[in-house]
């Protein structure tokens, strides 16, 4: 059992806003965050609504960070308004994403010149913009919607034996080797993140986006794999289906995967969406 006293167990928040496009779209979101039985939290986490253009825009994103926690704590502060600032953001969503991740990362390779310890994180995110949900994704963090009760995954995670990525590694001049699991240069666990400086050009920041209409979706869960490692997406989805309250779904389902005995940080967000 978590306990709430601990200065170090679950915070957790939300919140109710609108979106307007060719019909307004209310939903609620609901974040919760525990560093668990790690000794450090490298967790971060981020959800923020702004005006662009004249069109309201949302941004939940869940960063995981690795060797540390400053890669992850760097994209927090500075994704979602780099995002928002590209010229193209409104016009050409999926481009201005995939521009704004590969030059947030190479800013904060620079930002980070001179450290000497390899960290990293990984981003996965769900941004609104009207009537569309855009999910960008970079490693093993996830994104999973329900869709009248089904659970439908929205990214694919970042895996060096996933043979895509174990290809283009290879085609890179990088290797992937077992240690333990299966690892880059046998060293890190995922294949895509920010950051990782030492393991350039075979980790990269190059985001898979998905896009789907807000209006056939009920909710959506974006996570660390500290849940993930130890619930499924279909667990997931029903153990929260039935929550209307998006803050209380995102505790519940932190609870469940310490719970389960998950053995990470474990950062949950849950937006559920109410069209009309």
């Amino acid at each position: 059992m978590i306990s709430y006293r601990n200065p170090d167990a679950l915070f957790s928040g939300g919140g109710i806003s609108f979106l307007t496009g060719s019909h307004t779209t209310k939903f609620s979101y609901g974040y919760s965050s525990f560093k668990g039985k790690r000794a450090s939290m490298e967790d971060f986490y981020e959800t923020r609504i702004s005006e662009v253009d004249g069109q309201m825009v949302a941004f939940f994103g869940v960063f995981d960070g690795h060797g540390g926690s400053r890669t992850a704590e760097y994209l927090k502060n500075n994704l979602f308004k780099n995002l928002i600032n590209h010229p193209n953001f409104i016009t050409n969503t999926k481009a201005a994403i995939d521009e704004v991740f590969r030059q947030t990362d190479a800013d904060y390779l620079n930002f980070e010149n001179g450290q000497q310890r390899n960290a990293g994180s990984t981003a996965s995110t769900a941004l609104l913009v009207g009537d569309r949900l855009l999910v960008a994704n970079v490693g093993d963090s996830r994104v999973v919607a329900c869709r009248a009760g089904s659970a439908v995954p929205l990214s694919i995670d970042h895996k060096p034996d996933r043979l895509d990525e174990r290809q283009r590694i290879e085609e890179a001049g990088g290797f992937v080797i077992w240690a333990g699991t299966w690892r880059v240069g046998g060293v890190l666990a995922v294949s895509r993140a920010f950051g990782d400086k030492l393991l350039k050009p075979y980790v990269v920041a190059e985001p898979e986006i998905q896009e789907a209409d807000i209006g056939d979706v009920d909710f959506i869960i974006i996570a660390s794999d500290g849940l993930w490692n130890v619930l499924s997406n279909e667990d997931a989805v029903a153990a929260v289906q039935d929550m209307r309250d998006a803050e209380a779904a995102s505790r519940t389902l932190v609870r469940e995967a310490f719970t389960r005995g998950s053995s990470d940080n474990i950062t949950c967000i849950v937006v559920r969406f109410e069209n009309s």
